[in-house]
């Protein structure tokens, strides 16, 4: 069902105060409106992409581990004026899975919106009381010796997962492995799963 369209009255409120902030030199209609289209070309995919960028370098993998935010950057993410991009590096015995406590912390710029259940109460409740559980929910069952460490996303610190890339992929191109990571996969609630090689 498609979203009503804003009141007038909103509208020329909105227009009043982008008006105000320009004549005061706060910021420009121009940086609203290159802020408002980065926003809308904010999705999943960017951060499908750095994942498969740092599965076959090395080096871009070690500044995404680093420093999040520059590593965003590089695929034309702005996080200027966010909070900084933590990026949460799986490993064999290690599984991690974001949640944010409060209300709905995420990392917009390289994920897009928050998908609904990520911001519901029982997600938010249950992933730090029972993670184990709302993973099998999402059809990812852990071996009992892999650990699942919860982190939480905060108004401080947004976080993301690199998850373990899939064996049976060597090979594979960037764009071929981006295809295997969904938002859910940069939470932490499901793993990439391959199907057959796509062809290059």
């Amino acid at each position: 069902m498609p979203k009503p369209d804003p009141r007038p009255e909103s509208i020329a409120l909105l227009e009043r105060l982008v008006a105000a902030l320009a004549a005061r030199g706060i910021v420009s209609e121009e940086e609203i409106a290159a802020k408002r289209a980065a926003t809308e070309r904010a999705s999943p995919q960017i951060g499908a992409r750095m994942v498969a960028r740092a599965w076959i370098d090395p080096a871009f993998r070690a500044l995404l581990l680093a420093d999040g935010s520059r590593a965003a950057s590089l695929f034309g993410a702005d996080m200027r004026g966010q909070p900084p991009l933590g990026v949460l590096e799986d490993r064999p015995g290690l599984h991690h899975l974001v949640v944010c406590t409060l209300c709905s912390c995420y990392p917009r710029a390289v994920l897009g919106y928050p998908p609904a259940w990520y911001k519901s109460q029982a997600y938010r409740a249950r992933a730090v009381r029972d993670p184990r559980r709302v993973l099998a929910e999402w059809g990812t069952v852990l071996p009992p010796d892999v650990q699942v460490r919860v982190v939480d996303s905060t108004a401080e610190y947004r976080w993301m997962v690199l998850p373990l890339r899939p064996a049976g992929t060597e090979g594979w191109e960037e764009a071929q492995l981006a295809s295997l990571i969904t938002a859910e996969t940069l939470v932490g609630v499901r793993l990439p799963q391959p199907g057959p090689a796509l062809p290059a």
